[in-house]
């Protein structure tokens, strides 16, 4: 049974920084795409952030660009997101998410939630002004 389990979120002051971790139990290291999503609230879950199978290809969305750095560790079954230089508009559900293929920046199906096999329980982050 496969099982993803995010951790790390938390309250922080406008600036700070947090390190989400999603431990995925039930999957084959290094064979899925890890992916993290947000949903802020009251709105719909937005794509964040992307890593290929081994980690040779990352993207972000545009609005987390330079602040956020996505990471994987195939040993420990792990992908991280460490958030830096916080903003309000970041205060949202973080949600990791396994897909067996690896959606390019240019492929729409990466903005639709049920292209993803396997998504995690969601961890809050809120950020105060």
């Amino acid at each position: 049974q496969v099982q993803l389990r995010e951790s790390g979120g938390g309250l922080v002051q406008a600036g700070g920084s947090l390190r989400l971790s999603c431990a995925a139990s039930g999957l084959a290291p290094g064979q899925y795409a890890m992916y993290w999503f947000r949903q802020p609230p009251g709105k719909e879950r937005e794509f964040v952030a992307a890593i290929s199978e081994i980690g040779s290809f990352i993207y972000y969305s545009q609005s987390v660009e330079g602040r956020f750095t996505i990471a994987r560790d195939n040993a420990k079954n792990t992908v991280d997101l460490q958030m830096n230089s916080l903003k309000p508009e970041d205060t949202a559900v973080y949600y990791c998410a396994a897909n067996r293929h690896y959606y390019g920046y240019y492929n729409s199906d990466r903005y639709t939630t049920s292209s993803y096999d396997y998504w995690g329980q969601g961890t809050q982050v809120t950020v105060s002004p």
